[in-house]
């Protein structure tokens, strides 16, 4: 690494005269572009004045403004998902913390890698109780899997380095890798020695070979086994390695509900999907002898049901695992693949099957038909809440893609994590398929996305109502649904237009009533640079 500094920068390491001019808040934005940080996505306030100039002198770190400090959240994780590398987001005190947590809540759910940069006001003004004081600390504690809340001038810049680290040091079952660290803003203005070298890089680690002589002989024996994989396990090159073994011993193989980034399509390995709704997930599961666990955790239903269970293992069927979600599961699998000798076996992709467009009024099956038929290779797709989630199936033989689903069921990702992918691929069409519902809590990504000039098309199904609360509803046995109820599963009243509403964040749009027009206007947003919004009408149904 340090042959990569500057000469200003090595001097500074050792403490040079330039490093008296310097501040804690340019010596932690120093310190994290050289750790590998290239992002920061801020709503920044009055405490975090000395930060916006530090950013303004490290122009290796880009800047990017959001309206909403949700959208900041979400977007640090689909850049997350698609570069593997930490974005910042600098945050406004606890409230603007707290504006953010619905996405970070998604974020830890799919391990996504994040520094939280949350300003805060210094340690002696905190006692006067001003008016945006709170706790920020025991608001971090929820999602962060490190959190540093006493940072000074001095010690600014080394914080960060272990923030970095934080993020991409691997935690135990649901902790996620979020760094979250509290600046108070004398530690931004005071004096800093500059900044400091990076820290040595965690490794994932490795299982023992006791884990692979207790899977290769429920496999090597036959009878219906099934590997469930979940976050490193979706790898390609992890999934290449179960997709052997699958050939070799005739195992199925499967990916959670809502994996954080799965690459699918044509040419790319074949995996399914577990359903979501619990008696659909047992009955996938039917008959399964062995369910082995691949970095995930075993199968839980979303919610607690009366009379249901809530761990979905169906009786007789064992559960063992190769691997944690902390460990190596591209290693773990090609360590196994070795041990049944299937290292030449087929891997079993995804094929290429022409796709008809489809015609006439709008349902979902309709749209997910269009989405198939008009697919551009190498798509990210973001989903949110809502008809998006079923297209992937018929997705999987349209075009090479890559899918960021909704991890943590925190309804309103989907346009701030298509924002970040963007952001962190830029010579990729972005599509992002969200319900009318979930859209409206962070619709402020539009601007984001104008701003950027992000190649972006968003697709709302507009149902006019939070419809999975309709299916909810009736999994209860309601067969009539009262008027209180009703409303409060009703957005159609005022029925939001989309168009208007895009429009008004700088992002043009049109409306689709037909299958006809859907496709025009898809094929249409992806020949056209920047975003674009299309506002699919129909009857669309969960």
């Amino acid at each position: 690494m340090i042959a990569s500094f500057s000469a200003n920068k090595f001097a500074v390491y050792f403490g040079s005269k330039e490093s008296h001019n310097m501040n804690g808040a340019t010596a932690l934005i120093e310190t994290l572009a050289d750790c590998g940080v290239e992002l920061c996505l801020a709503n920044p306030g009055t405490s975090e004045m000395h930060l916006v100039q530090a950013l303004d002198s490290v122009p290796q770190m880009k800047s990017v403004l959001a309206l909403f400090e949700g959208v900041c959240t979400g977007a640090a994780d689909g850049y997350a998902r698609m570069t593997g590398k930490p974005a910042a987001t600098l945050l406004h005190l606890g409230p603007g913390l707290a504006n953010g947590i619905a996405n970070l809540h998604n974020a830890r759910r799919a391990n996504s890698p994040m520094i939280n940069i949350v300003g805060n006001h210094p340690n002696y003004h905190v006692g006067f109780d001003a008016p945006l004081t709170s706790d920020i600390e025991t608001l971090a504690k929820n999602y962060s899997s490190w959190i540093k809340s006493c940072s000074t001038n001095e010690t600014l810049a080394r914080d960060g380095a272990d923030a970095y680290t934080a993020t991409l040091r691997q935690s135990t079952g649901s902790n996620g890798q979020i760094a979250t660290l509290i600046m108070g803003a004398d530690a931004a203005w005071g004096e800093s020695s500059g900044p400091v070298m990076p820290n040595a890089l965690p490794q994932r680690s490795k299982i023992d070979e006791q884990a692979i002589e207790k899977i290769a002989p429920l496999l090597e024996k036959g009878g219906r086994s099934m590997m469930l994989l979940e976050h490193h396990a979706t790898d390609p090159a992890a999934l290449a390695a179960a997709s052997k073994i699958a050939s070799k011993t005739g195992c199925r193989l499967m990916t959670g509900t809502f994996p954080g980034r799965v690459d699918g399509g044509p040419g790319a390995v074949a995996v399914e999907r577990l359903p979501y709704f619990p008696e659909q997930v047992l009955q996938t599961l039917d008959g399964v002898e062995n369910l082995i666990i691949v970095g995930g955790q075993v199968p839980v239903s979303f919610f607690a049901y009366q009379g249901k269970p809530g761990q979905l293992v169906p009786k007789g069927c064992k559960v063992s695992r190769l691997a944690y979600i902390e460990e190596d599961a591209i290693d773990a699998l090609q360590r196994l693949t070795a041990r049944l000798g299937a290292e030449n076996e087929a891997i079993k992709n995804f094929e290429k099957v022409e796709m008809g467009k489809p015609s006439g009024e709008l349902d979902t099956k309709s749209i997910i038909q269009s989405v198939a038929a008009t697919m551009p290779e190498n798509v990210i797709v973001a989903t949110d809440s809502g008809g998006g989630n079923a297209a992937y199936p018929y997705c999987q033989n349209s075009a090479p893609n890559t899918w960021l689903s909704l991890t943590g069921g925190a309804i309103g990702q989907g346009g701030p994590c298509a924002t970040g992918a963007a952001l962190a691929c830029p010579d990729r069409q972005v599509l992002a398929m969200l319900g009318d519902g979930g859209a409206a809590y962070t619709n402020q990504s539009f601007w984001t996305q104008a701003r950027e000039g992000l190649n972006v098309t968003t697709v709302i199904f507009a149902n006019r109502s939070y419809n999975i609360l309709n299916v909810e509803y009736a999994r209860l046995g309601v067969t009539e649904v009262g008027d209180i109820a009703a409303s409060l599963f009703d957005i159609g009243n005022p029925a939001l237009n989309w168009v208007d509403m895009a429009r008004g964040f700088g992002v043009p749009g049109a409306t689709a009533d037909t299958a006809e027009e859907l496709c025009t206007l898809l094929e249409k947003s992806y020949e056209t640079p920047g975003p674009f919004l299309i506002q699919a009408n129909g009857e669309i149904q969960r």
